[in-house]
């Protein structure tokens, strides 16, 4: 077809790379850039605090809410006969304890509105 040689190699080469990526298929060297970009370290552990971090903001609204509606007295109480429990009573009991941010989400509850 060419005169040249490499010529016909190189047309040769580029129709069987135009055919793989029209399939789909993909290449990539290493140390070259492409689509492929690395997660950094910062994005992987992202991935882990965030879904932490917004499950422990709605348990701290959770436990707010809980005690805005059943009371300060009546919540206490209830947390200290958890924690006069056996097995992983304490536990929850420690986990429900009013906090500085439960009361905290309890008096913007009340500023709210009234129960």
């Amino acid at each position: 077809m060419w005169v040249d040689p490499n010529l016909n190699d190189f047309y040769t080469r580029v129709s069987r790379i135009e055919k793989s990526h029209s399939k789909g298929y993909g290449f990539e060297a290493t140390g070259t850039v492409g689509r492929k970009v690395k997660s950094s370290t910062f994005s992987r552990t992202a991935k882990i605090l965030k879904p932490l971090a917004i499950g422990l903001a709605l348990a701290v609204a959770l436990k707010g809410t809980i005690h805005y509606y059943v009371g300060a007295q009546t919540y206490e109480s209830r947390v200290s006969a958890l924690a006069a429990g056996e097995g992983f009573d304490p536990v929850g009991a420690w986990m429900m304890h009013a906090d500085p941010i439960t009361l905290w989400v309890s008096a913007q509850l009340q500023v709210l509105g009234p129960r």
